[in-house]
């Protein structure tokens, strides 16, 4: 076997489909988000201003996240030294988790590395705590989710995207004496729309069902206290697991669950992904807590606002220059492209040409035909960066009308 071979076929797909996936070099400069340094292969550096982080509300480089983490950093040094069961649990990590079981009205919290972790370790674990589970879940649920269904042995169903009645007939279809889980988003992060959570819930009521939702892409940033779309419709009560993480709006690193304290404490303590994984380091968890706390208060409600004012801005600019976007009243500014060459030239040219930096979205993170460049802005995108983006993206559109030829010149 010439495993080099394999390798060089495999990539070399990827080439030819214009799919490969490139990252760029770039330095953070604390304090300047959503400036950055783009330092590129021959040495040079250039200035640029980043359009596609999850650093939402530019709690990165906020100076309560910033003072927790030195102090704690100072306090305890580096690592945690251990897993969460040795020797890994520390004062940080119990405050962590007290500051979010409050932001979710909910008994406990279980933190993680990541929330891929949290939903994977998760989502593959409930079919040991609730023997013959049926798991019902969303066409487009984050890979995370669609992993930890995969991994974890039970029943699952497939329901079109949004589609509650499509739902119950899945629920209707099955023995009403099994046991049942309903898994969703509240905000799908490539298109920006809302999951139907009131639908879903009351479906759940009827069925006897649990409720899974990921709220990833809406923690911290919806609700009177940044707790998510299901704290700002009044649902969160309904929910039995959400799941969220602090690498988004929170601005550090890290997953997790709010439920109940026995749910939480089960998952623990048969969670392989929990168990067996180093725990965060207690700078992280500090800054995270203070970010958390921090977001609850009317700062954080002035953050929120202003953030949500960007994107309406900005959707309402591309609106009028005739760009495809599609808007579903959400934070997320998708602008389709359609092809994955000319989306990845695309986003080169607005970064060689203007400084700005947009990754671009292929499949399988999207589907083939809706590739697109996905923009987020932040309430730290000022007027001046505004306007540099909608510049270089009319004359780019409008010059070139993403002719093929030119951009896959």
């Amino acid at each position: 076997m010439d495993y080099t071979a394999k390798l060089d076929a495999a990539l070399d797909r990827l080439h030819e489909e214009g799919r490969y996936r490139t990252f760029i070099d770039i330095e953070r400069k604390q304090g300047q988000f959503p400036h950055a340094t783009w330092r590129k292969e021959d040495g040079s550096e250039q200035p640029i201003t980043v359009w596609c982080g999850n650093d939402y509300l530019g709690m990165g480089q906020h100076p309560v996240v910033l003072t927790a983490m030195h102090e704690a950093l100072e306090a305890t040094g580096a690592g945690s030294g251990g897993t969460r069961n040795i020797s890994g649990t520390t004062v940080y990590h119990k405050r962590l988790e007290a500051e979010l079981a409050d932001l979710h009205g909910k008994e406990a919290a279980l933190i993680f590395t990541s929330a891929y972790i949290a939903n994977d370790a998760t989502l593959s674990t409930l079919p040991k705590l609730f023997p013959g589970l049926i798991i019902y879940s969303d066409a487009l649920n984050h890979a995370s989710m669609i992993e930890g269904v995969r991994r974890n042995g039970g029943a699952k169903r497939i329901f079109r995207h949004n589609d509650v009645a499509h739902l119950r007939e899945l629920l209707e279809a099955d023995d009403p004496e099994a046991p049942k889980l309903i898994a969703f988003e509240s905000v799908y992060s490539m298109d920006g729309d809302f999951g139907p959570i009131e639908e879903i819930c009351d479906l759940a009521d009827e069925f006897g069902a649990l409720t899974y939702i990921d709220e990833v892409h809406a923690v911290g940033m919806y609700g009177p206290r940044g707790a998510g779309v299901a704290e700002r419709d009044r649902l969160a009560h309904r929910i039995d697991i959400i799941n969220g993480t602090l690498a988004k709006a929170y601005g550090v690193m890290g997953g997790y669950i709010a439920a109940s304290a026995k749910m939480c404490d089960a998952v623990r303590s048969y969670a392989p992904g929990f168990i067996f994984t180093t725990s965060l380091p207690p700078a992280v968890a500090a800054g995270a807590a203070a970010s958390v706390a921090f977001l609850k208060t009317s700062e954080g409600q002035k953050l929120r606002e202003e953030h949500q004012t960007q994107a309406k801005i900005l959707k309402t600019r591309l609106k009028g220059m005739g760009l495809p976007i599609i808007d579903h009243g959400s934070h997320i500014v998708p602008v389709i492209v359609g092809d994955p060459v000319h989306t990845k030239k695309l986003s080169d040219m607005l970064l060689e040409g203007f400084g700005i930096y947009v990754q671009p979205i292929n499949f399988p993170t999207v589907p083939r035909g809706t590739e697109r460049l996905r923009f987020t802005p932040s309430p730290v995108h000022g007027s001046g960066e505004m306007d540099a983006l909608i510049r270089g993206m009319d004359e780019l559109w409008s010059h070139c009308a993403l002719n093929r030829a030119e951009l896959a010149g």
